[in-house]
């Protein structure tokens, strides 16, 4: 085996990891709603304290990758990252739950900061896009941990046993894959990381162009069956199709956009990527249909796809001497579209209607087209 293969295999490992442990509590949140008997709301601020233990470990994270190595520090958060799960399935109280839950949102987002760092040198390294394909990994790895947790609710295991086989053992998995011998870039850093990242200059762009992708994502996660249901009068089982068809497309383009990529470049293929979610979305808008809504959700799905990765790419690119810290304030802004995009989406469909609400996303797939523009990176 090559080593650009196993380089590959090593990160494509780590980003499986980081989203089988997600994808093992999502799966779980049920049965923890029902044993602390959590109304709605308690649920959205334990979700919420989650996130915010992510966003603020962002600048920490970026400025350690820089310092020590994205390498050592995303395996090192990996193996956190793992006792952090263990840790919700000890919670007894609803206490001792928040604050696991905090620590999760720690390990998950200094995981995600450092891991991308770590993408971006191997994607430098092999000289070809890849970042797309590790990001493809996180969704596998997600829905792998997803289908642990249908297994482990038939079994009838609880959560802690649950989260302790199944961590461990894709864990264990996971680190095989990514014991290789890599010497990550360190990075001059000065001072203490900022209590907030946000990115400057030409990185804003790139954050922004992050930031309405990622509120189209959270808000298809979120509203997609409402959308299907209400606007398409579709049934409960084929509304639940709608997040599904998204989801493929976005790691079937996922798989395929090291080579896209390469052929159009960076700011072509955010373009498209735009013009995809665009289309997409106005034909689910503007139809009404059920199948329209379906291929108009799987379109959304293929354009939102690259995005992200895209725009982690360009900001190690723009910020050579400290990409971690360039990752970090990028990430901020795409977390923080995740978490704004569900409530603006309720918030305009109240005051509208679901159709008014969804030509939000549209118009923000429309910013990404405009601003894709103006990225700057090696790669045009």
């Amino acid at each position: 085996m090559s080593n650009n293969q196993k380089s590959w295999n090593a990160v494509a490992a780590m980003f499986a990891l980081n989203g089988a442990l997600f994808g093992i509590w999502a799966s779980r949140i049920p049965a923890v709603v029902e044993r602390f008997e959590l109304s709605h709301s308690s649920v959205g601020m334990l979700l919420l304290l989650m996130a915010g233990g992510a966003i603020v470990t962002f600048p920490i994270a970026g400025h350690f990758a820089d310092k020590v190595g994205a390498f050592t520090v995303t395996r090192l958060v990996g193996l956190f990252y793992i006792v952090a799960l263990v840790l919700l399935g000890l919670s007894n109280s609803v206490f001792f739950l928040a604050i696991s839950l905090f620590f999760f949102g720690v390990t998950h987002g200094a995981m995600d900061v450092a891991m991308n760092s770590w993408a971006t040198e191997v994607e430098k390294a092999n000289a070809k896009p890849q970042m797309s394909s590790f990001h493809a990994m996180f969704s596998v790895g997600a829905g792998l941990g997803a289908a642990t947790g249908f297994v482990a609710v038939k079994a009838g295991l609880s959560p802690l046993t649950h989260f302790t086989i199944a961590s461990i053992s894709i864990g264990a998995v996971a680190f095989v894959f990514a014991n290789i011998k890599w010497a990550s870039d360190r990075h001059e850093t000065n001072g203490k990381p900022p209590l907030f990242a946000l990115p400057k200059g030409p990185l804003l762009v790139v954050g922004i162009v992050a930031f309405c992708a990622a509120i189209g994502e959270g808000g298809m996660a979120d509203w997609s069956a409402i959308f299907l249901s209400s606007v398409a009068s579709a049934s409960e089982a084929n509304a639940a199709l709608g997040y599904t068809v998204f989801s493929a497309g976005m790691v079937l383009v996922r798989f395929l956009g090291g080579q896209v990529i390469a052929r159009l470049g960076n700011r072509t293929s955010a373009r498209l990527g735009g013009a995809f979610a665009l289309v997409g979305c106005s034909l689910a808008v503007i139809s009404g249909s059920l199948l329209a809504g379906l291929m108009g959700f799987a379109f959304m799905g293929m354009g939102y796809a690259l995005i992200i990765p895209i725009a982690f790419s360009i900001a190690a690119q723009l910020s050579p001497k400290s990409p971690g810290v360039a990752i970090a304030g990028v990430s901020t802004l795409g977390y923080g579209g995740l978490l704004l995009g569900p409530p603006i989406i309720g918030f305009v469909a109240a005051a509208t209607s679901m159709r008014m609400a969804f030509l939000v996303i549209a118009a923000l797939a429309l910013v990404i087209v405009v601003l894709s523009k103006s990225l700057q990176a090696s790669t045009s």
